[in-house]
Parts: C-alpha cells; sequence; structure tokens
C-alpha cells in the first residue's frame, strides 16, 4: 500500500529517528521476532536479517520466496516460506531445515518449550521435543493460524468454521475439541491469562470465546480486515488494526459483550496497519498506513507521542527487545528504523 506523498505536510524527524539508525533495503518487511535484546526480521524475498543494537547482521538467505511466517523456539528462528521449508535458523545464522513439503507453502509456525509447529494446507505438524517424526493433525480446511495457551497444553487451531482446540493430556495424548462460527477465520490467539480465545475472520471483524463457559461474541465495524491485534500484558485490553483509530476491547470481567472499545485517534485519518504492545504497561505502539508509528496509552487517548514519521508505506511490523529498550519498526517499502525507547536521563 502506497501513501500520497503530495498530501502530507513535510514533517522534521522525530527524536526517536534523528538518534536511531535507519536501513533503507528496498525489500518488504513481511514479519519479526524478539528474541532477547535482538530482533531477527523476514523478508518478501526470502532473507533473514538480524538486528541487535542498532547493527544489522550479514544476510540469512533462508527461503527462495517469501517468508511467510516467523517465531522461536528458545534462542532460536522459526520460519515458513512459499518455498515449502519449515526452518530452525539460530542467531548465527546457521540454518537448519526441520522439514521441505516442495510446493505447499508453511503458512503458520509456532513453539513451546522445544515443541515444534508447522502447518501446510490443512494439516499440522507437531515436532514434541527429542522427536524426529511430527505428529500430524489433520483438518477439514486450510488453516488460517494457530497459538499455544500460555502453558503449551492447549492448541489452538483456526480454520472455516470455527477454530479445533487441542488438548494435551499428562501422558502426552492429544485429543480435540470444536468451537463452532460459520466463516473463515484467520489469526488466532490466546489472552494472556487463557481465559479468551480470539480470531480475525474473513469478514472484517473479529471473533472471541470465553473458555470456561465456550460463550463467544464478534467484534465488528471495522474499515477494512483486521491483520494486526494482541492483548496487553494483563490482558484487560485486546487492540487492533483495521480501523483509522487504534481500536482497544476491554476483556477484563467477562469480556467485550455490550460494551465499547476505547478507540485512539491519529493525525491524518489513515489506516492502522499494526499494533504492537508495550510490555508491561497499558500501552501500545500503532504503525498506520503511512508508515508513521505513535506511542499511545490506553486510557489516556491525549498522552501520544510520535516515534516514527511518515515513510509513504505501511507499516507491517514493530517489535521491542526484551529489556524494553529499543524497537524496530519495519514497512513494506522495505524502511527499518532501530530506535532507543528511552531518553538518555530517563534511563
Amino acid at each position: 500500500m502506497k501513501a500520497d506523498s503530495n498530501k502530507f505536510p513535510e514533517l522534521n524527524k522525530t527524536k526517536f529517528e534523528n538518534r536511531g539508525k535507519e536501513f533503507k533495503l528496498g525489500i518488504p518487511v513481511t514479519n519479526a521476532i524478539t528474541i532477547g535484546n535482538s530482533v531477527a526480521v523476514g523478508f518478501g524475498d526470502g532473507t533473514v536479517r538480524i538486528f541487535r543494537s542498532g547493527q544489522i547482521s550479514e544476510v540469512i538467505k533462508a527461503h527462495s520466496g517469501v517468508v511467510l511466517s516467523i517465531s522461536k523456539d528458545g534462542e532460536d528462528i522459526l520460519t515458513g516460506g512459499d518455498d515449502g521449508r519449515f526452518l530452525k535458523i539460530s542467531l548465527d545464522g546457521e540454518i537448519n531445515e526441520i522439514a521441505n513439503f516442495g510446493s505447499r507453502w508453511v503458512d503458520h509456525v509456532t513453539a513451546y518449550n522445544g515443541s515444534l509447529v508447522c502447518t501446510s494446507g490443512n494439516i499440522v505438524y507437531l515436532w514434541m521435543p527429542n522427536k524426529k517424526e511430527p505428529k500430524l493433525l489433520e483438518h477439514e480446511s486450510t488453516i488460517g493460524g494457530v497459538a499455544f495457551d500460555s502453558k503449551g497444553r492447549r492448541l489452538a487451531v483456526s480454520r472455516y468454521g470455527g477454530v479445533t482446540l487441542w488438548k494435551k493430556d499428562y501422558s502426552n495424548k492429544w485429543s480435540s475439541s470444536n468451537l463452532i462460527w460459520k466463516g473463515s477465520h484467520n489469526k488466532v490467539i490466546f489472552s494472556t491469562d487463557d481465559r479468551f480465545l480470539v480470531t480475525s475472520m474473513q469478514e472484517n471483524q473479529l471473533h472471541f470465546w470465553r473458555l470456561k463457559d465456550k460463550t463467544d461474541s464478534f467484534m465488528s465495524g471495522y474499515g477494512a480486515k483486521v491483520k494486526s491485534f494482541a492483548f496487553v500484558y494483563d490482558s484487560k485490553f485486546l487492540v487492533t488494526s483495521g480501523s483509522n483509530e487504534a481500536i482497544c476491547w476491554p476483556f477484563d470481567g467477562n469480556g467485550p459483550e455490550g460494551r465499547k472499545p476505547i478507540c485512539l485517534p491519529y493525525v491524518g485519518n489513515k489506516l492502522v496497519t499494526f499494533v504492537e504492545p508495550f510490555p508491561n504497561e497499558n500501552a501500545i505502539f500503532t504503525g498506520l498506513s503511512d508508515g508513521s508509528v505513535f506511542l499511545s496509552e490506553i486510557e489516556k487517548s491525549t498522552n501520544t507521542i510520535i516515534i516514527r514519521s511518515f515513510t509513504e508505506s505501511e507499516v507491517t511490523t514493530i517489535a521491542v527487545t526484551e529489556d524494553c529498550s529499543s524497537i524496530l519498526i519495519g514497512d513494506i517499502g522495505g524502511n527499518i528504523l532501530w530506535t532507543s525507547i528511552w531518553d538518555e536521563e530517563e534511563k
């Protein structure tokens, strides 16, 4: 998505841009994952680069096509590509191919404490620790997303018609139950307290289930598909893209049903394309379709600061280092900013 630069006033760079490092790589940024104080970034040409302290690694030639998905397993990076490869990559750039599905894309990857997961088509491939061969979990339709809960005992698999919820017992056997709602479900996440499960849908809406009683409802009214959403650290709010405001749904108590969200507006009436919670705070970083990025406190909408001015290319990833000292911002035009979050006197 390209913004029309003629419609924007000339802006000075922010203090975060001035003290940070900018990389103009010209390759679409597709995703990123934080590992400690490093950030691994996947690109549209199949490469991976690792950023740390404003420095960039050598190019890791991981996939022959797009890096479709990225996650982590301890200190290692997991990636899936449209070349059919599921890879584990060390921070030193060493590549280990876990599986190769040929012409079948590896759409989603995730992990929990040594258990590795990837999906291709309608099958989840699950490698348990110290097992060479994966367990196959087959579904009736193409998989839209996968997510472990915080204890790694439940695996949610979104698909057409709802979510299959796989549960592992203490003998490591998996059984499944279904959460039903018509339509195509894409990305899926658990709330940080594991009480709720949320999916994005092909329509411009989200669906959620309260897991203790399987009560479900939807969150609608979006002007675009919700590509990015996440819970803040204590699950008090679910923050979402898909509008010209950051939409923050209340998930305390019994959830958002019958309640209004907090809407955080931004200058320029541009679409929010990426949201990333600030760790351990009720605050979020918000990336827009024009490349600008803001930091806002959810319950103090007037307390918003601009982190990056516009680049004419929509924000596709935001990642915060584990110690909350630095942030990486990437966009579809291949522009990356690495900068410190705090002023020197605030450290």
